[in-house]
């Protein structure tokens, strides 16, 4: 098929640091690439891809330290994507609703998968607004304040097998692992693995909205022997910083969406010990890859039962549910049906 991926303009495609939509949709592309599909990878120009790239901007917005008004690069982007709209079996958009009052009016199959929360009243009142336009969730959960809407399927994340792997090292703290945010509650984290007698690493960013809370909630907590904050981890240090904990905390407070963490975690063969919110109960098997619990009690509890966990195991189940392949092939069943809705004949088909 030949196929497009419209991606956000804020982080590059991988993203340098930071950045989990991104991260996926380099995750899909490159392995639909590999599996002999034509992709067009709409990203920004400081991208990275075996697909073709066509950039509406050079740099990840987030890197740019000139730009003033994020939304202009977007409509440039649509833009760029309508004019070669005919070009493709699919279009497939990682924009929220931003693609929908154009390409609604298009004849070229078209999908967006949502990254986010729903809970937002402006981006429910959106999202209603275009009530036909197929969508896909990242987990069932995630749909839970839309239900009404045209949901073609939900698709977990994946990642590329060979992207993190166990490492050779002896587990001596416990992990977390994203931002420094109010509803990642890094504050629990501190607590349990202080109750728990083992030492914290959080590898961490702290955006300019959180400044705040970090130097009030958190910053305060932090010795630098029981809990420290090493920063953000680009992809090449997080296999050892997974590999080297006893488990990862991810004691949210929040409906989440995904969590593409615990599946990062789950390839290094880590197990996950996560509060019972949002998509948990579908990526972690309670047990199996880790503990699904509801107070830092509970949490705490589960720190002592780690050692009945077996992470060759929490490793092979990631690689059966969670691999960039089988999300691709998710995706690529979608596309089909797509077209075949459209009774479009297909302009190339591989594979």
């Amino acid at each position: 098929m030949r196929i497009a991926q419209i991606s956000p303009l804020f982080e590059a495609v991988p993203p340098k640091l930071y950045g989990g939509t991104e991260r996926v949709v380099s995750y899909l592309t490159e392995e639909l690439v590999a599996m002999g599909h034509q992709v067009t990878l709409f990203a920004s120009g400081d991208s990275i891809t075996a697909a073709e790239l066509d950039s509406a901007w050079p740099q990840a917005l987030r890197l740019d330290p000139d730009i003033r008004d994020t939304l202009a690069p977007h409509f440039m982007q649509m833009e760029n994507v309508c004019r070669r709209a005919g070009e493709f079996d699919v279009l497939h958009f990682h924009t929220d609703y931003q693609a929908m009052p154009l390409f609604a009016r298009e004849h070229t199959p078209f999908l967006t998968t949502l990254h986010g929360r729903l809970d937002l009243p402006e981006l429910k009142a959106a999202l209603r607004h275009f009530n036909g336009a197929p969508l896909v969730s990242i987990s069932d959960n995630q749909r839970t304040p839309l239900m009404e809407l045209n949901w073609a399927a939900t698709v977990h994340h994946g990642l590329p097998e060979s992207l993190l792997t166990p490492q050779p090292v002896q587990p001596e703290y416990l992990a977390f692992l994203g931002r420094i945010c109010p509803e990642k509650r890094p504050d629990r984290a501190i607590a349990i693995a202080h109750a728990s007698g083992m030492k914290l690493r959080l590898a961490a960013k702290v955006d300019r909205a959180d400044t705040a809370y970090y130097d009030t909630a958190i910053r305060p907590l932090l010795d630098g022997v029981q809990a420290t904050l090493i920063g953000e981890i680009d992809e090449a240090a997080k296999p050892r910083f997974l590999s080297g904990a006893h488990a990862l905390l991810m004691p949210i407070d929040w409906p989440e969406p995904f969590g593409l963490v615990m599946i990062e975690a789950m390839a290094c063969g880590t197990p996950v010990i996560a509060y019972d919110c949002g998509s948990v109960p579908e990526v972690v098997e309670d047990g199996v890859t880790g503990f699904i619990v509801r107070s830092e009690a509970a949490a705490v509890a589960a720190v002592g039962r780690l050692h009945l966990l077996d992470r060759a195991r929490i490793r092979a189940r990631f690689v059966e549910r969670f691999s960039a392949r089988r999300m691709a092939e998710d995706y690529l069943a979608i596309y089909r049906a797509l077209a075949r809705a459209e009774r479009r004949p297909q302009l190339r088909v591989v594979g």
